[in-house]
């Protein structure tokens, strides 16, 4: 599953979210929307208010949300042969 943050510049629950994520072992994308405005426009079409906005799959959510951080399992890395 492909998770992604959208984040900004000096975010406090950005960072902690991401945080909270590495430290579960999950893989994460980064986006930060400072260095693509049109991202928070879309964002804020699609309804959110607040960063982070977190895509897990067909998970969304926004601001830091350990409950919801907790409910996703890291993916088990599969060794090429």
């Amino acid at each position: 599953m492909r998770i992604i943050i959208y984040t900004r510049n000096n975010c406090i629950q950005c960072h902690a979210t991401k945080r909270a994520m590495e430290g579960r072992g999950l893989d994460i994308e980064m986006i930060n929307v400072d260095l693509a405005p049109e991202l928070a426009e879309t964002l804020r079409e699609q309804g959110f208010r607040q960063l982070p906005v977190v895509v897990a799959g067909e998970t969304r959510w926004s601001g830091f949300r350990p409950d919801m951080i907790n409910r996703l399992r890291p993916q088990p890395h599969v060794a090429n042969t």
